[in-house]
């Protein structure tokens, strides 16, 4: 039988857990060690290790300490990994833990976080979703039903110094730029709500106040929020630091391209992840690699019908800017989202199920200026009815009485 090297206690407050960190930081001790070749299952809290309830209230997405995340399992030592080496991670399987069957998702105020569409969506709100085995729902969005593709958001090998130095003075470098932003540019290290894993006292206070947020990804991995990396994934991440220090979690149930709601995708409220570790030795410079690079999920949920959304680089006022791609799927997403309108969807729940459902976001275009052009591939089949344009026109399927809850600024 597979050991659980790493086990969560919901009950328990994560800050108690010795084997989980929220901060990148060479220092922090191995949780555990493996050989190569070993498999083994990680238990993993949600991103927030629990700040989100399953209810009717938003007020909890408006109040989430942003720096407290995210909560991360691990880091794994592999024993012989030294730098230069690429850790193989092969994800065997993921699953949601028995006593926690539903996500969330939701958009944080703009005054906390924001969001991809926060100018749009300057407030808290929240959806929840049930699953049923492979599938999932929510009270809070009617009339779609879909396949999960479950997977880790944040998964990654700890910083070497050098590597962290460079991370904060870049990243402090941008925030120099604009220090007044809302939301900031950047993260900066932030050591009071710092949680080190093993490392206390001193040691742990001098690395806590240098140690990098987990919110972006980065050269190690990181949060990079990629749909397919599913069962059967194959990962090659950097080493940067000996034993490679491997950690796992922010595990969504589902999840559109670019979880653009941010507080994004369906985040499990806790799940397991099974892998296996391999060495290739000296695998970064055989194979000129400085960022991940990783093997699909063979198991994808199976739809083959979609509307396809296009955006371009002129933003919704109307500003030509010269070819933005993130400007241009903005504007896909706007426009998926003023379609979803027309069938009774709020723009919160249009907003929300592009951050949650199996849409599939593309550059169609990065050369032809000054217009990039995104799209959006919005699956039909999700629906309970038909969202394909007919010259009979759009039906208005839902009444407006089932909406997101909402959270006013304090």
């Amino acid at each position: 039988m597979t050991e659980t090297l790493i086990k969560v206690d919901l009950d328990q407050p994560a800050t108690q857990n010795e084997q989980v960190h929220n901060r990148w930081h060479p220092d922090i001790p191995m949780a555990c060690w493996v050989n190569p070749g070993d498999d083994f299952i990680l238990e993993t809290y949600d991103w927030t290790a629990g700040a989100i309830a399953n209810d009717d209230s938003a007020d909890d997405i408006r109040d989430v300490d942003l720096t407290t995340v995210h909560y991360l399992s691990g880091p794994v030592g592999v024993r012989g990994a030294q730098p230069g080496d690429l850790l193989v991670v092969d994800l065997l399987d993921l699953g949601a833990k028995e006593e926690a069957p539903w996500g969330f998702n939701g958009f944080f105020s703009k005054k906390n976080g924001g969001g991809f569409l926060t100018d749009e969506f300057p407030l808290a709100q929240k959806a929840i979703w049930d699953f049923q085995g492979i599938y999932t729902s929510s009270r809070h969005i009617p009339g779609v039903r879909f396949a999960g593709q479950i997977h880790p958001g944040l998964i990654g090998c700890l910083p070497s110094r050098e590597l962290l130095n460079t991370w904060n003075d870049r990243e402090l470098g941008l925030i120099g730029t604009d220090p007044q932003r809302v939301p900031p540019l950047a993260n900066p290290p932030f050591a009071a709500t710092a949680h080190m894993g093993k490392l206390t006292g001193l040691a742990r206070d001098k690395a806590a106040a240098e140690a990098a947020r987990t919110v972006p990804p980065r050269e190690h991995g990181g949060n990079c929020d990629i749909k397919d990396l599913s069962r059967g994934s194959k990962i090659y991440f950097p080493v940067y630091v000996d034993g490679a220090g491997l950690s796992v979690g922010d595990l969504h149930f589902a999840q559109g391209d670019g979880e653009i709601t941010f507080c994004g995708a369906i985040e499990m409220a806790a799940g397991w992840v099974h892998m296996k570790v391999e060495l290739i030795k000296g695998g970064m410079a055989k194979y000129g690699i400085k960022n991940p690079i990783f093997k699909p999920s063979p198991l994808v949920p199976n739809y083959n019908d979609y509307l396809i959304f296009e955006g371009i680089s002129v933003d919704s006022s109307g500003k030509q800017h010269y070819l933005d791609a993130n400007v241009a799927y903005k504007q896909a997403c706007l426009n998926a989202i003023e379609y979803l309108t027309k069938f009774g969807y709020s723009p919160a729940q249009g907003y929300a199920l592009l951050g949650s459902a199996p849409v599939q976001g593309h550059l169609s275009g990065v050369v032809d200026i000054p217009n990039s052009c995104a799209t959006l591939w919005l699956p039909t089949q999700i629906f309970d009815f038909d969202i394909n344009p007919s010259a009979a026109g759009p039906i208005k399927h839902l009444d407006g009485s089932i909406d997101l809850p909402i959270a006013q600024d304090k």
